[in-house]
């Protein structure tokens, strides 16, 4: 990025006081009309204001820019020059001083936002979509991974927001429970367990399962650890580096079952079952993490788009109170 000469801007530059705003504007429209009358009309100023700028401007300058005739002016070569850089930068300002006031509002900018993955019709994709549609002026970057990763570039200010599974304890970060879902176990529609309407975690003791290593892999092997500590005989945990796809498939081929939040079950799917927890004793909380150092008003808007669908049960599945989607 090239870096402004500060000094220069202030040392007999536009920051010195000896060339206002308002004289290189007037020498922009009269170099458009060529004719001091006609710049003077458009601006709804008197023409000796505006001959009396362009003069003390090339006073400035210390150049002619305009060749005067009894018809009108003509730019010097030097004028065309001045024309040239001034028009861009006056372009640059006035969009600096727009962009400004939008960027400050929420309109305009972007915003950096970490997930552990998107489903088609579940609440944080719904919740992304509302958001694009109503700020169309920010630009929206998307980063996957698992939420420590999301929390570390949260803290190197990669992120502007993450949504973990869990309620975390971050004393450094601002949390906030955005929506939650049922836990559902994933079963081959081979498995002695699949014609149940519901299971429960002792069905499951001695069983495989097979987690991903990404997305909200390490939570889910963390859970069912603590969900089966003391069973016997002890779970087998197996870890894939796979995405979420593949390891449904996996299910499906009898490689183990595994556990997920139910918006899972929305995706279009083969050979598996989708069975709700009896025993399960609450919904998984979803959870934005950000800094609070962060005072962007785009992620404010995002969160207070986030809280009215909260509050307003507006998702297509109702995982904000639980109930299950239409299968």
């Amino acid at each position: 990025m090239r870096r402004t000469n500060h000094r220069n801007l202030v040392n007999g530059g536009i920051l010195s006081g000896r060339i206002p705003l308002i004289s290189l504007v007037q020498f922009i429209a009269v170099a458009e009309h060529l004719n001091f009358r006609h710049a003077a009309k458009a601006l709804g100023v008197s023409q000796s204001s505006v001959s009396a700028r362009v003069k003390a401007l090339e006073d400035n300058l210390g150049v002619l820019l305009f060749e005067r005739h009894a018809r009108g002016v003509r730019l010097t070569d030097a004028g065309r020059h001045f024309m040239e850089r001034v028009t861009a930068g006056v372009d640059q300002l006035d969009h600096a001083v727009k962009t400004a006031g939008m960027t400050a509002q929420g309109e305009c900018g972007r915003l950096r936002i970490g997930i552990h993955g998107l489903i088609p019709r579940s609440f944080l994709t719904e919740l992304i979509r509302h958001y694009r549609e109503a700020h169309t002026g920010i630009e929206v970057e998307i980063t996957e991974g698992t939420a420590r990763d999301a929390v570390m570039q949260l803290r190197a200010d990669q992120l502007d927001v993450a949504f973990v599974a869990g309620k975390p304890e971050m004393p450094d970060c601002h949390t906030r429970p955005i929506w939650t879902e049922p836990l559902v176990a994933v079963l081959s529609d081979g498995h002695r367990l699949a014609g149940q309407s519901a299971i429960t975690w002792s069905d499951l003791v001695g069983e495989t399962f097979i987690v991903r290593y990404g997305g909200t892999g390490p939570q889910v092997h963390d859970h069912i650890v603590l969900r089966l500590a003391g069973r016997w005989p002890a779970p087998s945990i197996l870890r894939f580096d796979v995405g979420r796809g593949t390891l449904l498939s996996m299910v499906g081929q009898g490689f183990g079952i595994t556990i997920v939040g139910e918006a899972t079950s929305l995706l279009p799917t083969t050979g598996i079952v989708f069975l709700p927890f009896l025993d399960e004793p609450e919904p998984v909380a979803f959870t934005a993490v950000w800094s609070p150092f962060n005072r962007s008003s785009a992620l404010k808007n995002l969160l207070n788009l986030a809280g009215k669908m909260k509050r307003d049960g507006d998702s297509p599945n109702r995982f904000l109170d639980g109930t299950r989607p239409a299968r």
